[in-house]
């Protein structure tokens, strides 16, 4: 049976997207997961998907915080995610500061746009334990909720939102860059579901075509074809997003200190709590599949 490839259909996959077209579901299946890196993690949980490409921070707090749904296999984007802040078309808020004791819109309990909304919290000197959220399941949720002023504002990767902005619908008002490499690749640890050659092969394969996309050849002009065909973003936004991001040479290299960072960060976010003697790195990549830089 093929695996399945979790992901959120946005920029960033279209290395995964080309992979797919090639294979053809003989190997993987992609599922679609608008509701981002939250529904990932659940979909891991409850047999829906076996693989998930989905955000470091996120993945990273769920295994420190006692998830045994997935185990880190492989590396996917190695720059920082820029996280827009978004505000509705009429409400008040004008900077971040204003929205200090506000409620926060989030796509699900424990995904990017809550971790980082505890980083933002972290940055502006705010108490993150009591932050207050509203779910609101994906784009379109979060969009309306600050619209109709049940939440003050949300955060989603900035290109990805700048359609909205240009259309009115929402305005940013400011930005919060990750500050950790933004995806990774998760597995469910069951040798039934993600067999641990199979998830290998997957890897080797989509490294391929991640190498073909990162090259200064497509950089310069297929990158821009394929993303205006296939998300309708203006070939000057796709030019100033490639820019900014970079993938890794070997999806199945994990840099250690990718995961000791990100832990401190969010330790002091007050996402995670260290446990006595530490946390076990271990606990987070499966060796079996992927190897520590």
């Amino acid at each position: 049976m093929p695996l399945r490839v979790g992901y959120v259909r946005e920029h960033f996959s279209s290395p995964l997207l080309q992979f797919a077209a090639f294979d053809e579901g003989r190997t993987f299946s992609l599922v679609e997961c608008p509701g981002g890196t939250g529904q990932l993690i659940s979909r891991l949980a409850n047999d829906e998907i076996d693989v998930a490409l989905a955000l470091t921070d996120a993945l990273i707090s769920g295994i420190a915080n006692g998830s045994k749904a997935y185990k880190l296999v492989g590396s996917f984007v190695s720059t920082p995610l820029n996280w827009a802040v978004i505000t509705g078309k009429d409400a008040k808020f004008q900077g971040i500061p204003d929205l200090e004791g506000t409620t926060i819109g989030i796509s699900r309990p424990g995904s990017g746009s809550q971790t980082m909304a505890y980083v933002m919290a972290l940055q502006q000197g705010w108490p993150t334990d009591d932050l207050k959220f509203q779910v609101n399941n994906d784009i379109r949720g979060l969009i309306n909720s600050v619209n109709d002023g049940s939440t003050s504002a949300f955060m989603w990767e900035w290109f990805t939102t700048k359609p909205f902005v240009d259309a009115g619908e929402v305005r940013f008002i400011g930005s919060v860059p990750t500050p950790w490499p933004s995806w990774l690749i998760a597995a469910h640890p069951s040798q039934d579901r993600a067999p641990f050659s199979e998830v290998r092969s997957f890897l080797v394969g989509l490294t391929k075509y991640i190498r073909e996309f990162d090259s200064a050849d497509s950089r310069a002009s297929k990158n821009v074809d394929y993303i205006k065909a296939h998300f309708g973003y203006s070939a000057d936004d796709i030019e100033a997003w490639l820019k900014t991001v970079a993938y890794p040479q070997d999806c199945l290299v994990i840099p250690e200190k990718v995961i000791t960072d990100t832990l401190s960060i969010l330790e002091k976010a007050g996402v995670v709590k260290v446990p006595e003697g530490g946390f076990d790195l271990e606990q987070f990549v499966e060796t079996k599949v992927a190897k520590f830089a």
